[in-house]
């Protein structure tokens, strides 16, 4: 019956319906509700939610807790469970998240513009026009299936991340600094915001080092004070052959930037 309920609050949350539980009545005829109560705020337009317990078909509970980010449009999912062991992984679409059930099912809700995986979180980024408030809920079932049915995070166990900081023999001292900065200071900073950062490159030529931003720091408006502000003035501090960071973009957000200049 629990099942029953279940499917009933789904179906009518995407029908934007308000959610009427089924009720049966006792001998003289007196309703009863059989619908299990829901935390009072797993519904609300608050981008800041309790922790929400979801109960599996084998009767076990999985607690998934959402946190704002410096986006709005972003929010982090902690699933209580480790999500990538090594690295992160990012989705800026669903063609790229055809390898990864999780990023795959995610990307199957209305509204749902990229995914990005960190260590211990999901980060989940939606439309303009979409609403928290009936996003929340498709999200977090979403990720209790995943979890639930014991599918691999990606179908491809060499998809895992490339760990983008790691220090080659062929690296030169000014490149393994850049790396070491970026690894220890910078990287647990970002992804505290449901992001994080991927080293692009050096030129020596230059003096400018090529940076990635994704998850919730990509398309976020404090993502270039952050770059100029915070990373640049820092790498520039301590590795005196840097002269500047560059954010690399998507083609996607290369392109949405080109249109805004020309407007």
């Amino acid at each position: 019956m629990r099942g029953t309920t279940s499917s009933l609050w789904r179906l009518a949350r995407r029908a934007r319906l308000p959610f009427q539980p089924p009720t049966h009545c006792n001998k003289n005829n007196t309703p009863l509700s059989i619908a299990r109560p829901f935390h009072r705020n797993a519904f609300s337009s608050s981008p800041y939610p309790l922790p929400f317990r979801f109960f599996t078909g084998q009767r076990r509970s999985m607690f998934i807790e959402a946190q704002a980010t410096p986006n709005p449009s972003s929010l982090m999912f902690y699933p209580g469970k480790p999500v990538m062991d090594v690295g992160s992984a990012d989705f800026p679409n669903p063609r790229s998240a055809m390898n990864s059930p999780l990023a795959k099912s995610l990307f199957a809700i209305d509204g749902v513009t990229r995914v990005f995986f960190g260590s211990d979180f999901v980060t989940v980024t939606k439309s303009e026009d979409a609403a928290w408030e009936f996003l929340k809920p498709e999200v977090f079932a979403a990720i209790m299936d995943f979890y639930s049915s014991g599918q691999p995070l990606f179908l491809d166990s060499q998809s895992a991340a490339a760990m983008d900081t790691a220090i080659h023999q062929d690296d030169s001292e000014t490149v393994a600094m850049i790396k070491e900065l970026l690894e220890t200071r910078v990287r647990p900073a970002v992804q505290d915001d449901g992001g994080d950062i991927v080293y692009r490159g050096f030129d020596p030529d230059t003096g400018i080092v090529k940076l990635k931003m994704q998850g919730a720091c990509s398309g976020c408006p404090s993502s270039s004070v952050t770059l100029k502000s915070g990373i640049e003035n820092m790498l520039m501090h301590y590795v005196p052959e840097v002269k500047g960071v560059e954010q690399e973009l998507d083609a996607e957000e290369d392109g949405a930037a080109l249109s805004g200049e020309m407007m």
